[in-house]
């Protein structure tokens, strides 16, 4: 081999642009497969509602605390749920305190306040038809691990 060729062969080496083209090619991969799943995840709020709903009807607790986004969120001067164990001893504080959640989310309708959170208003449990009046507002949020229970709180107050 000639130098001249040896000289054209290493500046082709040195540019290499496979190496290029192929982590552009990657990070693209990268990007819409982090925008599918946001996508998804967005999208698939119903499917976890009807979960989510389902569990609460049934008084399944483990359920839905595995449906649930630790601490979480109480109303004002009621400490937050810490953990899970937490979560299970305060299941009947967080679900038949005010409202009669299992009975409110038999005909309850999401509403979206934004692409990552949607609130659900019951009425409180002693005017179960009341809603005009239904302050008790369960909140969920898109995590990174999908929607979640992330708070409890009463609009009143």
């Amino acid at each position: 081999m000639r130098s001249s060729e040896l000289k054209s062969l290493a500046s082709i080496r040195a540019c290499r642009p496979w190496r290029m083209i192929r982590g552009q090619s990657f990070l693209a991969g990268i990007l819409i497969l982090l925008f599918s799943s946001t996508a998804f995840a967005q999208s698939d709020f119903s499917e976890f509602w009807k979960g989510f709903k389902s569990a609460v009807i049934a008084g399944d607790k483990a359920k839905v605390a595995d449906m649930t986004k630790f601490p979480l969120s109480m109303p004002y001067s009621i400490k937050a749920v810490k953990n899970k164990e937490d979560f299970l001893r305060r299941y009947n504080e967080i679900f038949k305190g005010e409202a009669n959640a299992a009975l409110c989310f038999g005909s309850a309708e999401p509403r979206k306040e934004s692409d990552r959170r949607y609130e659900i208003y019951c009425p409180f449990k002693q005017t179960p038809n009341d809603w005009e009046n239904a302050p008790i507002r369960f909140v969920f949020e898109l995590t990174k691990s999908g929607w979640k229970f992330a708070g409890l709180d009463n609009v009143n107050e």
